[in-house]
């Protein structure tokens, strides 16, 4: 354990965070995302929700700034969803990085495009549908 790093932020996860540049992608993903056949790098937190892990990653995890820091996959049309994810996670995104943007919305194959040229995937236990979000990472200013 480590003093002022949530708990749910794994030793694997830290340090692909550390290791990320200006630019690079996270995908943060339900328990349904087709990680393993889309990442590069998958990593896996199954018995967490991707709420949790948002707000232990965005306390360390600065986001871009000179371009959409954030994308969700766009739910297909006449599929069921929970409108409620994009609120939470745009509140617990508004707690660390006040200015962020609502996260764009990206059709699903197009989504699953960007995933295998994100520096990481990382699978959760969570079970709702299009719960999967991208951030962008930006710079740490002296």
């Amino acid at each position: 354990m480590l003093k002022g790093i949530h708990p749910a932020l794994s030793p694997e996860l830290l340090l692909v965070l550390a290791e990320m540049g200006h630019g690079d992608e996270i995908v943060i993903t339900d328990a349904h995302f087709p990680g393993h056949s889309t990442g590069q790098r998958v990593l896996r937190a199954d018995g967490v929700d991707v709420p949790t892990l948002l707000d232990g990653i965005l306390a360390i995890f600065p986001l871009d700034t000179y371009a959409t820091p954030l994308a969700m996959m766009a739910p297909v049309e006449g599929d069921s969803w929970d409108p409620a994810v994009e609120p939470e996670y745009l509140a617990i995104v508004r707690r660390h990085e006040p200015w962020a943007p609502p996260p764009e919305r990206i059709e699903r194959f197009a989504f699953y495009d960007r995933a295998r040229g994100a520096y990481a995937v990382l699978v959760t236990g969570d079970r709702r549908k299009y719960a999967n979000i991208v951030l962008k990472k930006g710079v740490v200013l002296p």
